[in-house]
């Protein structure tokens, strides 16, 4: 089958190779025909080494598809099945499960280290143990979860990470009051779902932050009430806010650099939300005096900080009802075959989710 790989961190293109074999099938585990898979921020942190992940490696984690065949002891699941590929699966029995905290359950990264893909030349790995720039891949049952028929399978590939984490940020992580005051600082599509998120919860204001201009004018279209680049930002902290800093301000791109920015961004008393995954030697550097004086919450949002499969559900009822909008979104289609003119587009920041048709 053809998948896109990665040979080594650090290379910015992906080969994409007709001699890729999905492997590990077997009891537990389902094969997947991928139909749609979105292209993620944190794709290309994977592939510069921001994120750890083994190498060579199949990008792409946020997918969608049908099942084609199911192992021994899957009885939930049947082929033919459409499903959405979760990345971060719950097992329900380790101690954040059951303590209803299942977004830090940690059995979805055991199989990280184990071989989704092989081809003459060894074996491959799948990002975050999937790896959905392929057209098939094996995971456990638990990452396939099942979809209705009417969710289009580019719109549940965008449920499967970006829009999941932007929204359960704003609605899950930060519970934003209804009249308050926001900031989302990185407006690719896991920011303006977090400002879709905080228009959902009532917010009166909601600035987006971003250099590109492009992203600016999407931001407003979804809902944001104000639109500026980052230079600007410190002028709508004192024109909106008397100065005093916003309610709710949410860093979305994953830099020590942005997340100070969004710390002094916020009123005493407010919320920061860090959304974006960053390095681990990227330290953000706060002093003692300020953390205590200010009283200011700093919540981390791990994959929308909930329940994932019941934040799937509320997304498609959100979806179904007209409240949010997720085709819009979607800013480019390409097939496999021009993922790397994708990659590009992502880097400099001219596409929201580019939908990479399978």
């Amino acid at each position: 089958m053809r998948a896109a790989v990665l040979h080594e961190i650090g290379q910015d293109k992906l080969d994409v190779l007709d001699d890729v074999e999905a492997v590990g099938f077997g009891p537990g585990r389902v094969r997947i025909r991928v139909r749609a898979t979105g292209l993620c921020h944190s794709d290309l942190s994977a592939m510069n080494g921001v994120l750890p992940q083994p190498a060579p490696f199949v990008p792409g984690h946020e997918g969608a598809g049908e099942i084609l065949e199911v192992g021994e002891g899957v009885s939930h699941l049947k082929a033919g099945d459409r499903v959405v590929v979760c990345w971060l699966p719950a097992c329900g029995v380790c101690p954040a499960c059951k303590r209803g905290q299942t977004e830090l359950c940690l059995a979805g990264f055991m199989n990280a280290g184990t071989p989704n893909f092989r081809r003459p030349g060894g074996d491959i790995f799948g990002m975050a143990g999937t790896g959905t720039f392929a057209e098939e891949v094996v995971v456990d049952a638990g990452c396939a979860v099942p979809i209705p028929d009417d969710v289009p399978f580019d719109i549940a590939a965008l449920i499967g990470c970006g829009v999941t984490t932007g929204l359960g940020a704003a609605i899950n992580t930060a519970d934003v009051q209804a009249g308050s005051s926001v900031a989302v600082i990185g407006c690719g599509g896991v920011g303006i779902s977090a400002i879709q998120g905080a228009r959902l919860q009532g917010a009166a204001e909601i600035v987006a932050v971003d250099p590109v201009l492009s992203r600016r004018e999407a931001a407003l279209k979804f809902g944001a009430t104000k639109a500026v680049s980052p230079d600007e930002l410190a002028d709508a902290k004192q024109q909106l806010t008397g100065g005093e800093g916003f309610d709710y301000v949410f860093e979305v791109v994953g830099r020590s650099a942005t997340a100070r920015t969004a710390y002094d961004t916020t009123r005493r008393g407010g919320t920061m939300v860090v959304v974006g995954a960053g390095a681990m030697d990227d330290n953000l550097q706060l002093n003692m005096f300020e953390l205590f004086f200010d009283e200011k919450r700093i919540l981390p949002s791990m994959y929308g900080g909930g329940d994932v499969l019941r934040s799937y559900e509320r997304t498609i009822a959100l979806w179904r009802a007209g409240r949010v909008d997720l085709a819009g979104l979607i800013t480019h289609r390409v097939p496999l075959a021009g993922i790397n003119e994708a990659l590009d587009q992502m880097r400099t920041g001219t596409a929201l989710r580019t939908c990479i048709e399978i």
